[in-house]
């Protein structure tokens, strides 16, 4: 890996390297306000579900990441694919893992709470 141009990249179309770069740039860009949205209502709420979200959030700006340092051949390839892999699977369990935390048992003791807590209640 001695090339420092995605446009010099082997197994790279030196025609769509624009367009593979604008499209990790504006993911990376993207992900990145996403996670601090996501660290500013966690910071707020701080509750399990947040934090989680907010890590998915913050696995996505490194998948981006490190997307366009394999195309500026500072990650290799094979680091490149076990990372983002990697993080594909976590991505999709912390997100399982929050909807699950999210469901109908998570609420029941608040949905009590203001029930009895109503006109009809007391």
């Amino acid at each position: 890996m001695d090339y420092t141009s995605p446009l010099d990249v082997p197994w790279l179309d030196p025609q769509l390297a624009p367009v593979l770069l604008a499209v990790i740039v504006f993911a990376a860009a993207g992900t990145a306000v996403l996670f601090c949205c996501g660290v500013v209502a966690y910071s707020r709420r701080r509750s399990t579900r947040y934090l989680l979200i907010t890590a998915v959030l913050g696995l996505l700006v490194v998948r981006s990441v490190v997307g366009l340092g394999t195309v500026f051949g500072l990650v290799p390839m094979t680091v490149h694919h076990l990372v983002e892999h990697g993080f594909d699977f976590a991505i999709a369990v912390l997100v399982l893992y929050a909807v699950y935390r999210s469901g109908p048992g998570a609420g029941t003791e608040t949905n009590r709470e203001t029930a009895s807590s109503g006109p009809d209640g007391d």
